[in-house]
C-alpha cells in the first residue's frame, strides 16, 4: 500500500471514530473549519482547469445561477436554480454532437415538467443537491473512477471501507449525547431540512434528524473535505500563486470567524460560495460519472468478448490439431501403376 493511501485510509478511520465520538461538534465544527478552506482551494483549482468547460463563460452562467439560488427564498425556485444548473453542467460535458445536444436537452425538460408537476420534487432536490448527494454519491464516483484508473487494489479496498463505514453508521448509529449542547442546537437548526427531504422522498414521516443521519452526515462532510485535502498530487499546492494564497487563507480565516460569532450570519454570507462551489464543480462531476460509465462499460464489454475469443482460439487449435495428426495422402502421381 502507498504512502498516500494509507494516510488515506487513517483519515477516514479517524473521521468515522469521531462520527461516533462527537457526531454533533463534528459535523458543526466540519461545516464552518474545513468547508471556507474546501471551497476556495478547490474553485482556485477549478479556476486553473477552466473550469472544465468549453469558455469560462460558462462557468460565469454556473456563478450566476448559484448566486441566484442564494438569494431566492422559494425551496422550489431554489431547487430549480440547482437543477438547471446541473443539467447545464452535464450538457456541457455530455453532448459531443448537435444531436446528442438536442436529446439531452429534450431529455432534461421532460424531466423537469415532471418535476414542476411534483411541487415538492424540486425542493428535495433543492436540498440533497448541494448537501448529501455532492458530500457522498460525487466522492464515491470519484474514488471508484481513481480506483479503476489506477488499478489499484488498495484504493478500491478503500472505495470499499468508505460504504461499509457508510454501511455501519446506518445500521449502529452512535449514542445519542453530546459534549457541547449548542452544537446539537446548530446542527438540527441546519442540517434538519436534509432529514425532512428525505422524508419526502422515502414518503416516510419517521424521518428526522436522529443519532443515525447526525453521524451519517459527519462522517460524510469530515471525510468529504479531508479527502480534497490530502489529494496532494492532483491539487499541486505548491503551484498555487502566494497571492492567491493570501486571498485563500484570508477568505477562509474570516468566514471561520464569521461563523463562531454568529452562526446565522456566517450560514447566510457564505451561502453564495458554498453554492458557487458545488455548481462550479457540476461539468466536473459529469465528466466523472461518463468516465467511470465508460470504463466499467468497456470492462464488461471485455469480459463479454473474452470468453468468445478464447473458444475461437481454442477451436482452432483444436482444427490445428487434427490437421497436423491426419495422415497426408499419397501423390498419386507416384504412385505405381
Amino acid at each position: 500500500m502507498r504512502r498516500a493511501d494509507f494516510i488515506h485510509l487513517c483519515l477516514m478511520l479517524i473521521a468515522l471514530g469521531l462520527a461516533y465520538a462527537v457526531p454533533f461538534e463534528l459535523l458543526a465544527l466540519a461545516y464552518v473549519v474545513l468547508g471556507p478552506a474546501h471551497y476556495t482551494t478547490e474553485i482556485s483549482w477549478l479556476h486553473e482547469r477552466r473550469y472544465f468547460v468549453p469558455h469560462r463563460g460558462y462557468a460565469v452562467a454556473l456563478i450566476v445561477l448559484a448566486l441566484g439560488a442564494a438569494l431566492i427564498t422559494n425551496a422550489s425556485w431554489f431547487g430549480f436554480m440547482m437543477w438547471a444548473a446541473l443539467v447545464l453542467g452535464a450538457l456541457l460535458i455530455t453532448a459531443r454532437t448537435g444531436v446528442h445536444g438536442v436529446a439531452l436537452v429534450i431529455a432534461a425538460t421532460g424531466l423537469t415538467a415532471i418535476f414542476f408537476a411534483r411541487p415538492p420534487a424540486l425542493a428535495v432536490i433543492g436540498v440533497l443537491l448541494p448537501t448529501l448527494i455532492h458530500v457522498s454519491v460525487f466522492t464515491l464516483i470519484f474514488m471508484a473512477l481513481g480506483a479503476w484508473r489506477a488499478r489499484s487494489t488498495p484504493q478500491a479496498g478503500l472505495t470499499a471501507v468508505y460504504l461499509a463505514a457508510i454501511a455501519l453508521l446506518l445500521f449502529v448509529p452512535p449514542a445519542e449525547a453530546t459534549a457541547i449542547p449548542r452544537f446539537a442546537a446548530i446542527t438540527r437548526d441546519y442540517f434538519g431540512t436534509v432529514a425532512q427531504a428525505l422524508g419526502v422522498l422515502f414518503g416516510s414521516r419517521d424521518i428526522h434528524l436522529d443519532m443515525r443521519l447526525t453521524g451519517l452526515l459527519s462522517f460524510l462532510y469530515t471525510y468529504h473535505y479531508l479527502n480534497w485535502f490530502i489529494k496532494a498530487e492532483v491539487i499541486r499546492w505548491a503551484d498555487i500563486p502566494r497571492r492567491r494564497w493570501l486571498v485563500i487563507g484570508t477568505v477562509s480565516a474570516a468566514s471561520t470567524g464569521l461563523y463562531f460569532y454568529d452562526y446565522a450570519l456566517g450560514f447566510g454570507v457564505l451561502l453564495a460560495l458554498s453554492l458557487a462551489h458545488v455548481v462550479l464543480e457540476f461539468p466536473l462531476n459529469a465528466l466523472a460519472v461518463r468516465q467511470l460509465g465508460e470504463a466499467v462499460g468497456n470492462g464488461l464489454m471485455t469480459l463479454m468478448i473474452r470468453p468468445h475469443r478464447s473458444r475461437a482460439r481454442l477451436n482452432a487449435a483444436s482444427s490445428s490439431a487434427r490437421r497436423r495428426a491426419r495422415p497426408s495422402r499419397p501423390d498419386r502421381a507416384r504412385q505405381p501403376r
